[in-house]
């Protein structure tokens, strides 16, 4: 490995050393805990987790059986099982304070939860196929991109992987990296690819009970995908997919 390789000037350069005073300790305000949406966009209120009759499904069971999964059936995921997924992942439990931070599922550094879970749907019942931007604060999803063709493009973005296509959904986590360095400064961008694990195992560990694999996928073109998305790619950019779908 080069002496200069880039991720070696990473892994120095977020040493606490380096790390200047964030945001916070200057006393600025924090960002909102949730990226707004379009409210004039077309919304679907998800089942609520309370009353979601998803099987009960053994934890060591759940470890012990976790594989990568690329290939699946044609059964849709329900809108029931879709909810059971979202809220495993990114649903909130408290909001803690005066919309100081909310208290998830998975664990974050400092409770920032720095994620927007986007969703390339493919296969889900009751849900036309298209990009949807879930809404965690009020666990709903709201329609994002919805023009034909959004799901090669998101294809073309995941060097051409089909399964982000021929499943029934594929997560498509943001990083809204600002709410992370207002606490952390830079040493925030390190943390951020640790709370990516934990989402993403969550998924993985939660599809065990409905029946469905999950795919990580880390290979993407960032520029590509985060263009698809409209997002900037500095403050907000992509950082993890996931691919879900029944197993065969």
């Amino acid at each position: 490995m080069k002496k200069d390789h880039i991720g070696k000037e990473f892994m120095e350069k977020t040493k606490y050393e380096y790390v200047s005073k964030s945001d916070q300790s200057l006393g600025l305000p924090q960002p909102p805990l949730e990226t707004e949406y379009a409210h004039k966009r077309k919304s679907f209120d998800l089942p609520d987790p309370k009353e979601l009759k998803i099987k009960d499904y053994n934890l060591r069971k759940a470890i012990e059986e976790r594989e990568s999964v690329r290939k699946y059936s044609d059964e849709p995921l329900s809108l029931e099982e879709l909810s059971w997924l979202l809220w495993t992942t990114q649903g909130v439990k408290e909001i803690y304070g005066e919309n100081y931070a909310t208290l998830r599922n998975v664990p974050s550094a400092g409770a920032r939860h720095a994620f927007e879970t986007f969703l390339l749907v493919n296969n889900v019942e009751g849900l036309e196929s298209g990009i949807y931007q879930y809404v965690a604060l009020e666990h709903k999803l709201v329609e994002y991109i919805m023009t034909d063709g959004v799901a090669d493009e998101v294809v073309k973005a995941a060097y051409n992987q089909k399964m982000v296509k021929n499943n029934s959904v594929t997560f498509i986590w943001v990083a809204d990296i600002v709410r992370m360095t207002w606490r952390y400064s830079e040493r925030g961008y390190r943390y951020i690819h640790l709370d990516a694990g934990h989402v993403c195992q969550n998924l993985y560990l939660a599809a065990g009970n409905i029946n469905a694999g999950v795919c990580a996928i880390a290979a993407f073109h960032d520029d590509i995908f985060n263009k698809v998305l409209r997002i900037d790619g500095e403050n907000q950019f992509v950082i993890y997919l996931a691919s879900v779908g029944k197993k065969r």
